[in-house]
């Protein structure tokens, strides 16, 4: 497989703009592929799993043509399409794996990409709690936003209608307690939110919930308020029970952070500042 990587990367260009960019014309013979019109089949089917992945397929896919020479000393011109190296990856996902080079190229991909994932996760493992912390709240904010989008779809629709919607999130993952015993659990005001005091164990079960919760509403294509109350409640009750399967503490039991995420996001923004001035 080292052979045909190195084959591959010989076969990059790179555009004007410094982008990299793969000739399918040329990648099509490496994955041992004679028929230009077979290997448009993969294309095709790669540019599925494109659009299907929300990547803009004019980002990885640009349809173009190639120069060849003839016998005679006369060029002629070729239908091509320019591939990104995502689009590279998804034509030997799509390719026939029983070619033994689109399965050694399928293994090559499935390694990098966990090895990418261990790296990412050993340099998550290292950053400072604080900076967990903000990743997670940041990453949570996004999600619920998206979670609203999918409780309004689901009938969820009033503001008092998603208090009681992520009550039911919350009831599920916290043993029954729901935000105002929550917020009393923490010692908070009534104005200020859970999530900013949260540490980052508790904020990624809530993230698992938020996410989940997502997904669950738009795969069952939940329309009733009353549903998605309920879905929301199970999403919630099932990571409890797998925190419960590993071994963990319940998320009420986890200890408060002393700094809440705005003193957080505070501390970060004068570093910040203080490193530009150096």
């Amino acid at each position: 497989m080292n052979e045909q990587h190195h084959s591959f990367e010989r076969l990059k260009h790179t555009a004007e703009q410094g982008q990299e960019f793969w000739s399918a014309r040329d990648l099509a013979p490496l994955l041992d592929y004679k028929d230009w019109r077979n290997f448009l089949k993969v294309v095709r089917k790669s540019i599925q799993a494109c659009e299907s992945s929300n990547h803009e397929v004019s980002d990885h896919f640009v349809e173009t043509t190639k120069k060849v020479s003839l016998g005679s000393g006369a060029q002629r011109e070729l239908d091509d399409i320019h591939l990104s190296r995502y689009a590279c990856y998804l034509v030997v996902q799509n390719g026939d794996p029983n070619k033994p080079v689109i399965a050694a190229g399928q293994t090559y991909f499935a390694v990098q990409t966990r090895r990418q994932e261990l790296a990412d996760d050993e340099a998550f493992k290292q950053l400072k709690e604080d900076e967990k912390r903000l990743f997670l709240r940041n990453e949570l904010k996004e999600h619920n936003k998206q979670l609203v989008e999918a409780a309004q779809q689901a009938g969820v629709e009033s503001s008092l209608d998603f208090a009681i919607f992520q009550n039911h999130g919350y009831k599920g993952l916290y043993g029954g307690l729901d935000t105002k015993a929550i917020h009393a659990r923490k010692g908070l005001k009534k104005s200020q939110k859970i999530l900013d005091h949260m540490g980052s164990t508790e904020l990624a079960a809530n993230l698992f919930r938020a996410t989940q919760a997502e997904e669950k509403l738009k795969r069952d294509n939940v329309q009733d308020k009353k549903q998605a109350n309920q879905t929301h409640f199970e999403v919630g009750q099932k990571v409890r029970q797998t925190i419960e399967e590993l071994g963990g503490d319940m998320p009420e039991n986890l200890p408060t952070p002393e700094k809440n995420i705005r003193q957080l996001e505070s501390a970060a923004k004068k570093l910040a500042n203080k490193t530009d001035k150096e």
